[in-house]
């Protein structure tokens, strides 16, 4: 029995972009086609079979800097949480880019909470494995104070629950602006003792 199922849910690229380099600014730069390898997308600073512990995974390793695996390859975002940020924001329209977006999918409903370990699939077959839930966090705040003064402090809660998810590479292979890619889940019931677990995290 197969452990992955390949639903009805397909989605289309609408926009890529790498960060060139992190250290000068979170903004990616629009791209019509992102090569993706085991490391990454070409040209994407976050990118590496690797990379450096950070304050996300403190929990499980509290000394910064530690070697881990990079499963933060990609951040891709939807279409339509994108808008929803924006409005929540009172704003008519939110650039990807100030976020530092790799890839921005549309159609698939609730996309930042698809189960972690989808896989998101293009035609061509190149394939992405969803780690998490990205957490909002201010650096896009920056990002966007400077394009929209008085909005950058609005980011962070009205991207809460939706500001899209990581995700990092399974297959190689090329994606494009209007590609159409599918979900494939788990075949894996939720875990009864979640919220048990949550409880004063």
């Amino acid at each position: 029995m197969p452990a992955l199922i390949a639903t009805k849910f397909t989605g289309r690229i609408t926009w890529l972009g790498t960060v060139p380099d992190r250290a000068a600014g979170l903004p990616s730069q629009p791209a019509e086609s992102l090569v993706a390898s085991f490391a990454g997308p070409e040209g994407e600073d976050h990118g590496g079979l690797t990379r450096p512990s950070c304050s996300r995974v403190l929990t499980q390793y509290p000394e910064r800097g530690t070697e881990i695996r990079n499963v933060r390859q990609f951040s891709i975002l939807s279409a339509e949480e994108i808008a929803q940020i924006a409005e929540a924001m009172g704003l008519d329209s939110l650039d990807p880019a100030l976020m530092g977006a790799t890839m921005v999918i549309e159609g698939i409903p609730d996309f930042t909470h698809i189960p972690p370990s989808s896989r998101l699939q293009a035609g061509s077959g190149a394939t992405l494995t969803v780690d998490m839930e990205n957490q909002p966090c201010q650096l896009p705040a920056r990002e966007i104070e400077k394009v929209e003064p008085g909005h950058g402090k609005r980011f962070k809660p009205s991207a809460r629950e939706r500001r899209g998810v990581t995700a990092w590479v399974e297959r190689e292979g090329v994606f494009r602006l209007g590609d159409e890619v599918r979900l494939h889940i788990p075949q894996q019931r939720g875990w009864s003792h979640l919220d048990e677990a949550l409880k004063g995290a």
